[in-house]
């Protein structure tokens, strides 16, 4: 069973880890640029808003992006007070306008310091870690480390301390450290391993995994997320996460108008 059920996993990871999937993904917004913190923002941007309809959080994230004049990394460095209030009537579900001014106000002194956002998560990692935890909840602390930080947006971000699944941060993790050929992952960051990268558990990939076996705790919770990367790390100890592209098409095949998150 475990060496039908890799070749199985083998086969759907290559079906969806191909340039066609980027289209109706969030990832198609990160897409859009070539400069790295673009890439970075946009795509940060783009996970944390993704929960719904895959057609809905691309508008949102598109709409975003719009709204800093189609350039991000140039917007957050350089904009004024002034400039946010363009943003006022932005909504997406629960994340509101106290929300996006946060994000603004933590890229803006950010990346005034820093040049890419990959140190917010690898200075919190080792390389021995066995996984991105850490990276997790550091960058969570470091996130909040602004001064009158607000309470409602830390339920945007978040942090294993919590026992939460993470599933957002480590679809974005995914993004930006995974690497191969096959021109959905960007691959751009260094100092993160592909082997400490967990799952995305959504709703979709919790279906089919406990379908297969491959998922027994009863919480979609942080626990749960390390079961099942460990699961698939024993199929591909090096590229686990590249088995999200599996679960989730599965996922989708078998409920096509069903939502990713």
């Amino acid at each position: 069973m475990p060496h039908d059920l890799r070749l199985l996993l083998d086969e759907f990871a290559g079906r969806y880890n191909q340039p066609a999937f980027i289209e109706g993904d969030p990832i198609s917004i990160p897409h859009r640029f070539s400069r790295l913190q673009d890439i970075e923002i946009a795509g940060f941007w783009a996970a944390m808003l993704a929960w719904g309809q895959r057609k809905t959080i691309i508008s949102k994230a598109a709409e975003l992006v719009e709204l800093m004049d189609g350039a991000p990394y140039d917007f957050v460095r350089n904009h004024d007070e002034q400039d946010r209030a363009r943003f006022l009537a932005f909504r997406h579900r629960t994340f509101q306008l106290t929300d996006t001014l946060y994000f603004l106000e933590f890229f803006q002194q950010y990346y005034r310091q820093h040049d890419s956002l990959e140190d917010a998560f690898a200075r919190f990692l080792s390389p021995a870690d066995a996984h991105v935890g850490p990276a997790l909840t550091g960058f969570h602390e470091l996130f909040f480390s602004l001064p009158d930080a607000p309470e409602r947006t830390r339920k945007h971000i978040a942090t294993p301390a919590r026992q939460s699944a993470c599933k957002r941060l480590n679809m974005f993790l995914r993004w930006m450290v995974r690497r191969d050929d096959s021109g959905v992952d960007f691959g751009l960051w260094q100092r993160i391993r592909p082997a400490q990268l967990l799952i995305p558990l959504d709703v979709h990939v919790e279906r089919v995994a406990r379908r297969l076996g491959l998922l027994e705790r009863k919480q979609a919770d942080w626990q749960g997320v390390l079961q099942l990367t460990e699961r698939l790390r024993a199929f591909d100890p090096a590229d686990p996460a590249r088995y999200d592209f599996a679960l989730f098409g599965m996922g989708v095949l078998e409920k096509p108008t069903g939502g990713r998150f």
